[in-house]
């Protein structure tokens, strides 16, 4: 029973598992805003293009 719980003591495998599972969101969410960014930027450059465009 003592080998066995040293050996679930000392298995890494499943930090590894959440350490990349981390690493994952992290860029997901840097993906998600620059996204966001870049959005709020098109919306602007086609609200000024739309506007130009009708005469006013």
């Amino acid at each position: 029973m003592k080998k066995l719980l040293l050996k679930f003591y000392e298995d890494e495998s499943g930090a590894t598992a959440i350490e990349y599972g981390l690493i994952a969101a992290g860029i997901a969410l840097a993906i998600i805003t620059i996204l966001n960014k870049l959005g709020l930027t098109l919306e602007g450059i086609f609200t000024t293009l739309t506007t130009k465009l009708n005469g006013g």
